[in-house]
């Protein structure tokens, strides 16, 4: 007979991890890591473990997954509506102060932790390819190509568009803002030609680039909607890429990181609700050779900041009177 609890090992990016099975309960929780090397690890380590604990875990007992590419993803600086808290979607507007100092430290932590970057993927937005700009110059990376597509824009907001989202939850309440702004097949009320911002939007010249008519560009996007326009373009031009060896950024927005992050780790619809990304902070994937991630993403920097920049964000839809 087993013993109530069996010790066993896991490999992960090339380190061991040790669980306890209890086997009473049909559970098992993670009790140590990092602390043994693969090749300090015997097979007979694993054989002693009783063949009806093996059941308990979905897992093979045994599961080597070794990070081969790197991707990195950035929400671009903070920008001028974000700090007024109106949805800024599509119109172009610029990173404020706190925005410029956000790129510029996202690249100095960068260089300081020894990143060199062989491409960059950008929107076509200016906040999106100024952000590129500040954190490869503070990387000294200047020379990096940097590549633009209309398809990792921000999701498109529709008639939503330069509203503020606090008075938005005091009209109509947190809960449907929450919706309109991180739900993954809900769609806001379409921008039609009588919204103040269509005509700086559809009549923008950098529209006439995109690989689709202006006329089939979107008039709002659900989270869904967003990974159905990106989808095309990351297969096509970014995997190739990574699957080079070439180590990748984009500098993008908070929903076509989001919907990039579904995608990439297989996040549920209801879960992607609660995936916040802060603005300037970079997002590291390790992959392995099918692209998918080998152990979970990792924001980079000082983790007590980035959640109270986190908390920021999600603040940004609660219900405030106006002063």
């Amino acid at each position: 007979m087993a013993p109530p609890h069996t010790r066993v090992f896991f490999l992960n990016v090339g380190f061991v991890f040790s669980c306890y099975l209890d086997l009473s309960a049909k559970r098992y929780s993670v009790h140590s890591n990092t602390s043994i090397h693969p090749s300090r690890l015997a097979d007979k380590q694993c054989s002693t473990i009783p063949k009806n604990a093996r059941g308990i875990i979905q897992s093979p007992l045994l599961v080597l997954r070794m990070s081969k590419y790197r991707l990195f993803l950035l929400r671009h600086g903070e920008g001028a509506w974000n700090k007024e808290n109106r949805f800024c979607s599509w119109v172009d507007q610029k990173l404020s102060e706190d925005g410029v100092k956000e790129a510029r430290d996202c690249g100095r932590l960068l260089k300081e932790q020894g990143y060199k970057f062989d491409l960059v993927f950008t929107s076509i937005l200016s906040r999106s390819v100024h952000t590129a700009w500040l954190v490869l110059e503070a990387m000294g990376q200047e020379w990096v190509p940097v590549v633009k597509s209309w398809r990792l824009n921000e999701r498109h907001y529709g008639a939503l568009i330069g509203l503020n989202r606090a008075q938005m939850a005091l009209q109509h309440g947190e809960e449907k803002v929450k919706l309109w702004r991180r739900s993954y097949n809900i769609t806001p009320p379409p921008m039609d030609e009588s919204h103040p911002y269509f005509p700086e939007i559809y009549n923008d010249r950098r529209y006439t680039t995109c690989d689709v008519p202006k006329e089939k560009l979107p008039r709002a996007e659900s989270l869904k909607e967003v990974l159905d326009r990106l989808l095309p373009y990351w297969d096509s031009a970014v995997v190739p890429e990574i699957r080079k060896g070439r180590t990748v950024l984009i500098s993008a927005h908070g929903n076509s990181c989001r919907a990039l992050l579904k995608h990439l780790e297989g996040i549920s619809d209801e879960d992607i609700v609660s995936v916040t990304l802060p603005t300037g902070i970079p997002v590291l994937l390790e992959l392995d050779e099918n692209l998918k991630p080998v152990k979970p993403r990792q924001l980079l920097g000082d983790q007590a900041k980035i959640q109270v920049a986190i908390k920021k964000v999600e603040d940004q839809g609660k219900a405030k009177q106006s002063t």
